[in-house]
């Protein structure tokens, strides 16, 4: 038996946008589920909200995302998760980094570490924190 993680981001109406920023950056192919779609138009605060998204990329690369309900408390957290991203080919790392960065706070530049050929660290422009780096092992 085998696992796969997938990190999946909660938002308050930014799922979309930010499910279409992802697949910009890494590809693949994604799908979007409304609460209108579902029959559930009520629950979210705009019927055209995402009940369920995700972009999976033939890389492996997976990601899902929803905009939490209207009715549900929903607050983005200090530092409540980090998304790592690491890939084996330093080219690949840093064209990820270069297009997660835009509009982004770099937290730390990518660079050398004592871990890693390649290592960065930022908060893109929907408050996620990512972490990406190059497989030492690589």
């Amino acid at each position: 038996m085998t696992f796969a993680v997938t990190t999946h981001l909660n938002f308050r109406g930014q799922a979309r946008a930010a499910l279409d920023f992802y697949q910009r950056v890494f590809g693949g192919e994604q799908t979007l589920m409304t609460y209108a779609a579902m029959g559930q138009p009520d629950l979210a605060a705009s019927p055209d909200h995402i009940i369920w998204g995700q972009v999976v990329a033939d890389d492996g690369f997976r990601i899902m995302a929803f905009d939490v309900q209207a009715g549900r408390n929903y607050d983005t957290g200090t530092n409540a998760f980090f998304v790592s991203l690491r890939g084996s080919s330093a080219d690949d790392v840093r064209q990820r980094w270069t297009a997660l960065a835009e509009d982004a706070t770099i937290l730390a530049p990518i660079g050398p570490s004592a871990w890693s050929p390649l290592y960065g660290m930022l908060s893109d422009r929907f408050g996620v924190i990512w972490i990406v780096d190059v497989d030492p092992r690589a």
